[in-house]
């Protein structure tokens, strides 16, 4: 109690009010024997030295922390460069103020600005917002959008996108009046099924997800066609965003709107967060999108500056106008996606996607000649890839772990029971020759064994 700010007098006053004698009484619902009744076990006052070799021993205990890694759906190990942690963490951005006031915010409203630059050059839109807090969400209010621009309620989403933002989706529209339907993917190439019936003149949008949670990369072009022809709009959702350095952008393949999530560029792994979602669309939509935009302005004499264009939360706007509820931005990962795009530049970006294809092909190959083992999907691929394997999925990556100190990659059975022998590798820069050599070896072992 001590570290709280009150006097005794002022914490009896605040007991007396809610008819308690003593703070223990606080706690009478707690059973007794589940309470800690003596001292915590904790070590005595150690130096800096000590504290350091005690932290490095402890980490030493991490093994999978070391663990070589083929983990993705939606998460990506990429290498990043030094300059990303050292400008962030620069106090003037650390302590920025939030832009609202833009007199005293120009550094931070610029930033924003060249992000929102950045993801329209990616994409390939006119309009991007400052940030989403993630790709899931982003997702989720791509179709709220695609409802309010076309005034339809059914949206169609592609079987192909990650089972987790679906969940955030439905999640989003199950009491907002939106009809979500699922559309079959084409158990032989891993693409979303042509055939499509269920768009019609009531559709809203076709969502669909390149390259896809099996990371089979899809035919926007062919699937933007279809959903104009009904009138709806198409959202395209990424997970990997790396993959715009060497894919065509959705915007050139006739998306309306585009979300993605950012981790890839320049934010670490940290389980799970915080991310950062992309969010752009087309010009004649600008009105209609979530979250805030930063725009360039000039003042009176001429001079360039940034300001705060767009806020389309309820607390800027008449509540009838609003069209989010979302009103802030994940500006300091935003900065980090900002500080990598410009350190690799466009040709650095395509190098690094580069080799992430050319590795993952390499891996899919080896694999593939193995007994026992296939590559289900035959559509193109950027990164990740479905092994389709003669045991169970779920044991043979166990097995691979605790032998192998390989994390091999993720059972599928997870999110599709019906798939209980497959599982999905992902391959990136920082995956070396000789560590898909052990994974295919370590694999090859292990059923051999089996």
């Amino acid at each position: 109690m001590r570290y709280i700010p009150n006097a005794p007098e002022e914490r009896a006053e605040m007991l007396h009010q809610i008819g308690l004698n003593s703070s223990a009484e606080l706690f009478d619902s707690i059973p007794r024997d589940l309470r800690l009744s003596g001292n915590l076990n904790t070590p005595a006052a150690l130096s800096e030295i000590e504290l350091l070799a005690g932290s490095e021993q402890l980490a030493a205990r991490n093994s999978g922390a070391r663990r070589t890694s083929f983990l993705g759906a939606g998460a990506y190990q990429h290498y990043i460069p030094t300059i990303v942690d050292h400008i962030i963490s620069r106090s003037e951005f650390f302590t920025a103020y939030t832009p609202y006031q833009p007199e005293i915010s120009q550094g931070t409203l610029q930033s924003i600005f060249e992000f929102q630059t950045l993801v329209c050059q990616l994409t390939g839109m006119e309009v991007a917002n400052a940030s989403m807090y993630d790709g899931s969400t982003a997702l989720a209010e791509a179709v709220l959008m695609a409802e309010r621009v076309t005034r339809r309620s059914k949206v169609v989403a592609c079987g192909g996108i990650h089972p987790e933002y679906l969940e955030v989706v439905d999640t989003y529209v199950q009491h907002a009046g939106i009809e979500l339907l699922h559309a079959e993917l084409d158990s032989k190439t891993g693409q979303t099924s042509r055939a499509l019936e269920i768009l019609d003149d009531k559709t809203a949008a076709l969502v669909v997800q390149s390259p896809n949670f099996f990371g089979c990369i899809e035919d926007v072009a062919a699937l933007a066609e279809r959903a104009h022809s009904v009138g709806a709009l198409l959202v395209v959702a990424i997970t990997e965003a790396l993959s715009l350095g060497l894919l065509k952008s959705p915007g050139a393949c006739g998306a309306d709107i585009v979300v993605a999530e950012g981790q890839s560029f320049g934010v670490p792994l940290s389980f799970g967060g915080p991310y950062v979602g992309l969010f752009a669309t087309r010009e004649k939509y600008a009105r209609q999108i979530p979250g805030r935009l930063v725009g360039e302005a000039f003042d009176k004499e001429g001079r360039r500056g940034y300001v705060l264009t767009l806020a389309t939360r309820e607390q800027h706007i008449r509540r009838e106008k609003a069209t989010s509820n979302i009103c802030t931005n994940e500006g300091l990962i935003a900065l980090a996606a900002t500080v990598y795009l410009e350190t690799m530049g466009r040709r650095g970006l395509q190098e690094v996607a580069q080799h992430c294809a050319q590795k993952t092909a390499y891996a899919a190959k080896q694999i593939g000649e193995l007994d026992g083992f296939s590559i289900p999907f035959t559509a193109p691929r950027f990164n990740e890839f479905v092994v389709r394997t003669p045991i169970s999925a779920t044991e043979l990556l166990s097995r691979l772990a605790s032998q192998g100190n390989i994390t091999g990659g993720l059972a599928l059975s997870r999110y599709f029971p019906e798939r209980p022998n497959e599982f999905l590798v992902c391959v990136t820069e920082m995956n070396s020759r000789a560590e898909i050599d052990a994974l295919v070896d370590g694999l090859a072992s292990l059923v051999t064994i089996v």
